[in-house]
């Protein structure tokens, strides 16, 4: 079973992948940025954000028992999440 998550910041597009049995990845603007293989009940996943004026750090955070959900933060600042 195959869950995506998108979302854009400042014009970058941010994808997360969930596979139940093959892993999680964090593509930015198509390009792989971080990735855990196998089943996980929790997973985090980093990255960065690079641009002329500076580069900010993103992770991701994946979890949850019946449905999978995403939380995406910007230098801790939260700018995405799948939970209601």
């Amino acid at each position: 079973m195959k869950k995506t998550f998108e979302t854009t910041y400042n014009g970058r597009h941010i994808l997360v992948e969930n596979r139940w049995f093959e892993g999680e990845k964090l593509f930015v603007d198509g390009d792989l940025q971080d990735e855990n293989l196998g089943l996980s009940f929790r997973g985090i996943l980093n990255g960065k954000l690079n641009s002329m004026e500076s580069v900010k750090n993103i992770k991701v955070t994946l979890g949850g028992f019946f449905a999978i959900q995403c939380k995406v933060f910007i230098d801790h600042e939260l700018i995405y999440s799948s939970v209601g």
